[in-house]
């Protein structure tokens, strides 16, 4: 077995985006939560093999452990949704300074520099009157679906780089990335559809960070949520 990451799927530069990564592997998991650690940077355009032991996924770049995964359980008190409006004008708020201060804007899901249609281009905003909570909208492109619905690897990656807002925050010189990702995907994803991803923080430990998101309708039904390690970069 083996799986690939198209350059499509970029993160930053040269590697691929984390959560579509972790959600290669959750799908060679086949469980309905999984764990995914990322263990080096996920090389484009190469055949991974991935090996089995146990429960217990593996993925390898020849000798190089790229990601390994496990079944887990995910328990989060997820936020009040908002309605598509509010997520709107929480993102347009936030534009500015993501634009200026992003440090991947090759990135597929978050990156400013990637054309409409062919990233996500989420911006999360800070909700006002709710600090530490941020939101934004997703209205997944046709080309991410599949039998009409939006595959489950590019449902893991909308909910990877939201969870980074709250605890990674632009204007700081800071800059983290995703070490491990862990997902529930409930019910199946629309494309053509507006969506709004709520995120908020779990903590900070040293250079550990740790966040959450959740991914719901326009009317509010829960789809998907998940819970994020971010580590600090040194320097």
């Amino acid at each position: 077995m083996a799986i690939r990451i198209a350059e499509r799927f970029m993160g930053p530069p040269g590697s691929g985006q984390g959560g579509y990564t972790c959600g290669l592997v959750a799908a060679e998991i086949g469980v309905p939560v999984a764990e995914v650690s990322l263990r080096s940077p996920p090389p484009l355009e190469r055949e991974l093999a991935v090996l089995r032991s146990g429960d217990v996924v593996a993925v390898m770049d020849g000798e190089t452990l790229v990601a390994e995964g496990r079944p887990a359980t995910l328990e989060l008190e997820v936020p009040e949704p908002v309605d598509v409006d509010v997520a709107t004008a929480a993102s347009k708020a936030g534009e500015r300074l993501w634009t200026a201060e992003h440090p991947f804007g090759t990135c597929f899901v978050c990156g400013p520099g990637r054309e409409p249609g062919d990233g996500y281009r989420l911006v999360p905003g800070e909700l006002p009157g709710r600090p530490g909570t941020f939101a934004a909208v997703w209205t997944p492109d046709e080309s991410v679906a599949e039998d009409g619905a939006v595959r489950r690897e590019c449902v893991w990656a909308a909910l990877d780089c939201p969870t980074a807002a709250p605890v990674t925050p632009f204007g700081t010189g800071m800059t983290a990335v995703l070490a491990r990702l862990t997902a529930r995907l409930d019910a199946p994803v629309s494309p053509g559809e507006p969506h709004v991803v709520v995120s908020w923080g779990l903590g900070v430990e040293g250079r550990k960070r740790h966040g959450a998101a959740a991914l719901f309708t326009a009317a509010g039904e829960l789809l998907a949520e998940s819970r994020a390690l971010w580590i600090e970069l040194r320097g």
